[in-house]
């Protein structure tokens, strides 16, 4: 399969973003891609005040544009995340859409970034976000997908949780800042891609230096064996990678990492909606 991973600048206009994102997917479709990924919160500046303000429900027209997109194109995408408003309660939201356009999955961050760093970022999603409480997979022709969003990433447990389930893939939309970026990004798609022996990519925003939160950027994709496959710099453009997921399987036979835990006295239960 090929994956492709468009790392945009957006606007201060939902309608704008939409349209920038529609169209580069058609152009990733008119590469070869069969699967097409959108950053973190795409469609709205990356502020905790905005979510409420940009939010839409299920269904409405960021919902519809970016299901036609997937039909008219023929292609799987996971339109990054948006804000979602859903029975008075805001969430950090990304859909997965079919080659025909359904709806395949819907995941809602679980865990919200809060940081509060001297002389750097200060973000608290917490202030305007409620989490979601589901582990998210879809099936695909490819095989099992894992998807999570952003902060989701720092806790091994969800990717695990993942991999139990069989995903060869974990796609993340993601936004680290101009601190966590440099100092974490390529460790944490390689450290659970190596741990988990699957294919991991990340999606973020490209680098806007005059925003309230400067994104950065480095849209990345990883292999079972936590090397680095591909990778954007800040700015705007599309990663373009191949990949054969079941080397994951490969990978797994050659060093049973999996097969070697000892679930006699550990383990990890999935628990929750």
């Amino acid at each position: 399969m090929k994956i492709a991973l468009i790392q945009m600048k957006g606007t201060v206009e939902n309608d704008e973003n939409v349209a920038i994102a529609v169209e580069q997917i058609k152009v990733a479709a008119a590469n070869g891609a069969d699967f097409v990924v959108l950053p973190e919160m795409f469609s709205c500046p990356y502020k905790a005040s905005n979510f409420p303000v940009y939010a839409q429900r299920d269904g409405e027209k960021n919902w519809q544009a970016l299901s036609s997109a997937a039909k008219e194109n023929g292609v799987y995408l996971v339109a990054g995340s948006m804000p979602e408003e859903c029975e008075g309660k805001i969430y950090n939201t990304s859909y997965a859409f079919d080659r025909n356009g359904n709806q395949i999955a819907k995941h809602r961050k679980m865990h919200l970034f809060d940081c509060d760093i001297p002389g750097g970022a200060f973000f608290h999603e917490s202030e305007t976000l409620s989490a979601g409480n589901s582990v998210t997979t879809f099936e695909t022709e490819f095989g099992t997908i894992g998807l999570m969003i952003c902060f989701d990433i720092r806790f091994p447990e969800l990717s695990r949780l993942m991999c139990d389930r069989g995903a060869k893939l974990v796609i993340v939309p993601a936004a680290f800042n101009m601190t966590s970026g440099p100092n974490w990004w390529e460790i944490m798609f390689r450290t659970r891609a190596a741990d988990n022996q699957f294919f991991m990519a990340g999606c973020a925003p490209a680098r806007d230096e005059t925003a309230s939160y400067v994104a950065y950027g480095h849209s990345i994709v990883t292999d079972p064996f936590g090397k680095i496959l591909g990778e954007l710099e800040e700015k705007t453009g599309i990663l373009f990678c191949d990949l054969e997921l079941d080397q994951a399987d490969s990978f797994r036979s050659q060093y049973k990492i999996l097969k070697s835990r000892r679930l006699d006295i550990y383990s990890l239960k999935e628990t929750g909606n």
